[in-house]
Formats: C-alpha cells, sequence, structure tokens
C-alpha cells in the first residue's frame, strides 16, 4: 500500500517538476503549437547591422561578454553572408564568418538557414541551422529570431537599446509562440 502511495505521488509531482525545465512540456502557453516565422522579410531591408539586445544563452557564444552584432550583407548567388562580432572578457574582439539562405526554394523569405562551417561541409545538411525570423517590426527597428526546435532565440535591433516597452511587447508575444523570456541574456554595448 505505502508503496502504491509513493508511485501516485511520483506521478503527481513529474508534470510540476517538467514544467519548471526550460523547454518543459508545461513551460510556456504556446509550447504545443508550432513556431510560426513572420510571412515575409525584405532581404533588402534586412540587410546591414544588427544590435544583439538579448539571447537565450549557446554555447558558441559562451564567450561573448558584451558589444554582440550581426551584419548581413545580400550576396550575388541568392545568399547572405553573415559576419557575428563580439567583445570577449579580455576585451578581445572574436568574429565569426557565415552564410545564410532561404529554407527551400518555396520557402518564405523569413525561414533562412545559416552556417559557420567551411564552405566544403555545406553539402551536409547538419551544418546548417534554421534562422527564423518570428517577431519583425513594421520599419525594420528590432527582429526576433528563432526557430523550430526553440532551442535558440536572438532579440535584435538596429540600435544598442530598446525601449522597454518594445522589449515587454516582444515577451509577450514570445510567450505565446512558446519560449520562456525569463531565460533570456540581456546583451551589453559599450560598457
Amino acid at each position: 500500500m505505502e508503496a502504491g502511495k509513493n508511485i501516485m505521488a511520483f506521478v503527481a509531482v513529474v508534470p510540476l517538476v517538467i514544467s519548471f525545465l526550460p523547454g518543459g512540456v508545461y513551460a510556456q502557453e504556446g509550447a504545443s503549437r508550432p513556431v510560426e516565422a513572420v510571412p515575409t522579410v525584405d532581404l533588402v531591408r534586412y540587410a546591414g547591422t544588427w544590435y544583439e539586445i538579448a539571447r537565450l544563452p549557446n554555447r558558441f557564444q559562451k564567450e561573448c561578454v558584451s558589444d554582440v552584432t550581426a551584419t548581413y550583407s545580400l550576396l550575388g548567388d541568392g545568399q547572405i553572408l553573415v559576419v557575428n562580432r563580439c567583445r570577449t572578457a579580455s576585451g578581445e574582439m572574436k568574429e565569426a564568418e557565415g552564410k545564410a539562405r532561404r529554407k527551400g526554394e518555396d520557402a518564405p523569405t523569413s525561414k533562412l538557414q545559416v552556417r559557420f562551417a567551411p564552405a566544403i561541409l555545406s553539402f551536409l545538411p547538419f551544418v546548417w541551422a534554421d534562422y527564423w525570423v518570428i517577431d519583425l517590426a513594421e520599419d525594420y527597428r528590432y527582429a526576433v529570431v528563432g526557430g523550430p526546435s526553440r532551442e535558440y532565440l536572438w532579440i535584435l535591433a538596429r540600435s544598442p537599446e530598446l525601449a522597454g516597452e518594445t522589449y515587454e511587447g516582444i515577451t509577450r508575444r514570445l510567450r505565446q509562440q512558446g519560449y520562456d523570456p525569463a531565460l533570456l541574456v540581456r546583451t551589453n554595448h559599450g560598457r
């Protein structure tokens, strides 16, 4: 009888524990729905430099402590040159160069893939990561980038700062997309 009570208590507690885990089944209101990209992105307007405002922590940016930017340049072959920069704790500027492309010929311009692996490996599907624009200001002053896995997320802006009410509006929409804004790390610029 005691074993049955312990099993029932365990079964009752598991969903509660899972709800507090990042990406847990019950973590966010929209987590059961697929992530939605904006319908389209004008890639000419999107090109240029963006300042990272916040991001979900990730392994490839662990050295970046401030001044994170991404610069996009359209290339003649339909791809996009991506140059990411950041300042490390030692004060050194770190740079990574990659390429982005549409996810497929019929895919909207809001669903891209990006790779930072050498060009010789570009034929391998796993070197390409999803880069979906999931929120975008009408005037292109901010953009939010994620993907269907919800593993990565960046809030970008055309200037190093974003108004508080704009940031709060973005985080409300992120919750609806199934992201947990409490996990975001804010980015320092020029400090």
